[in-house]
């Protein structure tokens, strides 16, 4: 129990609660909502519950009511659950001082220590409280329906579920604990608005050079969020069930069912028949405060699901790979019993086959190929596939009202060029347009198009100089034949940055068209950012057309076959996932082509850095291996030049990675910038020299994985 008194000016108790103070951001609904009620406001709560998971800052809340009780002249009584003896006399002897008071104001923190008291003060201790007092119950788990129920505590009950803390106060906080701004977004993308986990990441991140060129949380940051945010557990298979949750896109009691190990390595063997089972574990998991319910089932808040995804597979990486691969089987079976049902079951429409009919790709099979691309998030880019609260946009057909709002984004994403082709295919084949909306206000946020073409129509062509690219390119390679037709994603526009929930649901779009799409050919994808796209599996093996440039844009078309890759064999390679980072695993590679058979990987890396010390000695340059690889056309007009583009536009998708604006940055200072020496270029950068060091070398060898790719 504490009693909030005044300090002297002096005191270490003064000098921390103004530290408090000044670390202290946001809350303002929050605080807003204590104020009103500290004044007697017409409407204001008596008892204010604070729910919500560990670290979202009920504590910190706590404390600042109880500064705000103390400024205003009011006695403030703070109880801990975790410091008191949950006993009805042991409450009554530490809250003792809210009867001498007139207004008391009686803080408790940690409440769920004290839930098997919760009736006991519902009915019997509150009520005898002076009129005019409040109080805070803070803990984890909501109040009971009783209080919701009795119409006596309705006109002076709340219960505030607390949020995470939007980005702009999120950023606020790292300010103050003193990360540097270039530190900032690595920390968010892992901490999100969760306080206690941004917090001791800032402990960490606040030092600009920590022998991290990219920011990620240490083990031992990872290990105090585990204890701090999930506490303790029933037991082992609860614990597998959590992870499962944390590791699947949405779970739901059958997939958790068949992603759990037949029997749990840590039971004794006499403890094995009494495990709980999968419903009795998904029950548990509701119940738990960071869980949150979506449409295709449950997930836990971002910063749980990352904290807990990593501490297995830095903990127990063969049991995560065993895990993973379960959950993977579990869903491509559900997408292949989903593929041999009906139409009608999936979606409506004429057969996929015919121009402009509806699609046979549901709501059942995109909402399954969302969670199996989910599981490939690891091994090709967390900035590819995986936003964190996928329910926040759903997919929409398109409305008339809808051309609008589809032409403004097409035109804010540009080339202008893209608003007329836009324009040509609304009117054209609306019905393969989808728009994407956010859940709650109903905003368009995005846009896709899946064109089924059937014929070479000149219209088309004129219109679209991609299109006329995709035709010439099956045309040459292996046309379509009678009853025959191309798919193609050709627009996926988003107002969101990668990782997107729109994107997401794109992305499970078009895999579920490729499973579905009788009478489908070729299926492409037209991507401007086709670097990052190329290490996606829906194109990791695939034919590649040429690149189409639009207005003053480059764009690639990526896609495959569907003669040569069967759904089912799709969906096997799927299964061949490549193993999250840093955990080894057999993955198929593409083949080489003849060019770079020639040059072994090891030479085609030492030939790219001389390349780069070369860029600005066309002499040079003449001489390199590179020029008769696959990076250079045959029938370049200047084949130099061609390799001089080459390499630095290619450098630029550098920025698609995940911290890799400092990478691109490196490269393009040492060897397109023309600083003289690396000293030099560290300087320019502003950055010590050994930080610069590391972001160059990492930068280049990314660079060569990339052009040994491309």
């Amino acid at each position: 129990m504490t009693h909030r008194d005044s300090h002297s000016p002096g005191s270490l108790g003064e000098h921390l609660r103004a530290a408090r103070q000044r670390a202290f951001v946001g809350r303002d609904r929050e605080l807003a909502r204590f104020r009103a009620a500290l004044d007697g406001a017409a409407g204001a709560f008596t008892v204010l519950f604070l729910t919500g998971p560990g670290g979202i800052g009920k504590s910190s809340l706590l404390r600042r009511f109880a500064d705000e009780a103390h400024a205003a002249g009011l006695t403030a009584v703070e109880l801990d659950g975790r410091s008191g003896e949950c006993s009805p006399a042991a409450f009554e002897a530490d809250a003792a001082e809210v009867f001498a008071a007139d207004r008391p104001v009686l803080l408790v923190d940690t409440f769920e220590e004290y839930q098997s008291l919760e009736g006991w003060l519902r009915d019997r201790f509150l009520p005898r409280l002076p009129l005019g007092s409040l109080v805070v119950l803070a803990g984890r788990q909501p109040p009971s329906d009783r209080w919701r129920t009795d119409p006596g505590w309705a006109g002076i009950l709340r219960v505030v579920s607390l949020p995470e803390l939007p980005r702009g106060e999120a950023v606020a906080l790292l300010a103050a604990r003193g990360v540097p701004p270039e530190r900032q977004d690595g920390v968010l993308s892992f901490a999100g608005g969760n306080p206690l986990a941004l917090s001791l990441a800032a402990e960490v991140a606040r030092d600009p050079d920590d022998g991290n060129g990219a920011w990620a949380p240490a083990q031992d940051v990872i290990g105090t969020l585990v204890s701090r945010l999930v506490g303790e557990v029933p037991s082992a298979v609860h614990r597998q069930a959590l992870e499962i949750c944390a590791h699947a896109h949405m779970t739901t009691e059958e997939l958790l069912r068949a992603a759990l190990p037949e029997t749990d390595p840590a039971a004794r063997p006499e403890h094995v028949g009494t495990r709980p089972d999968a419903a009795d574990l998904f029950a548990w998991l509701r119940g738990l405060p960071f869980i949150e319910t979506g449409p295709c089932g449950i997930f836990p808040h971002d910063v749980v699901r990352e904290i807990l995804d990593a501490d297995l597979r830095w903990r127990d990486p063969q049991r995560y790979r065993a895990m993973h691969g379960r959950i993977l089987s579990h869903l491509v079976a559900q997408v292949q019993q989903a593929r041999g049902g009906s139409g009608g079951a999936l979606g409506s429409g004429a057969p996929a086959g015919s121009l402009g009919s509806g699609s046979a790709a549901g709501p059942a099979l995109r909402g399954l190929s969302a969670a199996v691309l989910y599981l490939q998030r690891d091994g090709y880019g967390s900035n590819w596939f995986g936003a964190t609260r996928p329910h926040e946009v759903y997919e929409d057909t398109l409305r008339p009202g809808d051309h609008a709002a589809v032409l403004e984004l097409a035109a804010r994403e540009g080339p202008e060029e893209n608003v007329a082709i836009v324009r040509h295919w609304l009117d054209r084949q609306p019905e393969s347009f989808h728009v994407y909306r956010r859940s709650v206000s109903g905003e368009t946020v995005g846009f896709m198009s899946w064109l089924r073409l059937t014929e070479a129509r000149a219209a088309d062509q004129d219109a679209d100089p991609v299109i006329a690219t995709a035709w010439a390119h099956v045309r040459r390679t292996a046309p379509p034949g009678a009853g025959e037709h191309l798919g193609i994603a050709r627009f996926m526009v988003r107002a969101d940055p990668n990782p997107s929930p729109a994107g997401d649901l794109m992305s499970a779009r078009i895999l579920a068209e490729v499973l579905t799409g009788d009478g489908l050919t070729w299926a492409l994808v037209v991507m401007h950012d086709f670097e990052t796209y190329r290490r996606s599996p829906f194109v990791a093996d695939s034919d590649a057309p040429p690149v189409v440039r639009v207005g003053g844009r480059l764009y690639g078309l990526f896609g495959h076959d569907q003669r040569k890759v069967s759904p089912d064999a799709f969906l096997r390679t799927m299964q061949l996932d490549p193993a999250p980072e840093g955990m080894p695993a057999p993955r198929t590679t593409d083949a080489p082509s003849p060019a770079q058979r020639d040059l072994p990987r090891a030479e085609f890396d030492a030939a790219v850095r001389s390349a780069l010390r070369s860029w600005h000695r066309p002499d040079a340059l003449s001489a390199s291996p590179l020029l008769h690889t696959g990076l250079v056309a045959a029938d370049a007009a200047d084949p130099v030049e061609a390799l001089r583009d080459v390499l630095a536009e290619t450098a630029g998708k550098l920025r698609a990675d995940r911290q890799g604006e400092k990478l691109h940055q490196a490269v393009a200072m040492t060897f397109f910038e023309g600083a003289p020496t690396q000293e030099a270029a560290a300087a320019r950068l502003g950055v010590p020299f050994s930080t610069y060091r590391r972001h160059l070398t990492r930068g280049v060898a990314r660079l060569c994985e990339l052009l040994w790719h491309r």
